[in-house]
């Protein structure tokens, strides 16, 4: 039967020393500070881009009816008397 060894300073799965519940508590709230750290900048990465494409929609709309404006004036002002 092989025989197992462990490397210093290690425990076993059954061994739970209180500073290794600590440390899960410090990594779990660093990973929750980290999510809520994402999402803001999601929110607001996201709110960003919205205005930009609404920006961009409006200034599409300004042009297309400027060109039509343009086109009908150039219609009008050409047609054959």
């Amino acid at each position: 039967m092989p025989e197992h060894r462990l490397l210093p300073n290690t425990t076993t799965l059954t061994e739970t020393p209180q500073s290794s519940e600590s440390t899960n508590a410090d990594v779990s709230a660093a990973v929750e500070d980290l999510l809520n750290t994402l999402s803001n900048k999601f929110a607001s990465v996201s709110s960003e881009i919205f205005a930009k494409m609404d920006e961009m929609s409006r200034r599409l709309d300004n042009l297309e009816s400027a060109l039509l404006e343009s086109k009908n004036q150039e219609g009008s002002t050409s047609k054959p008397q």
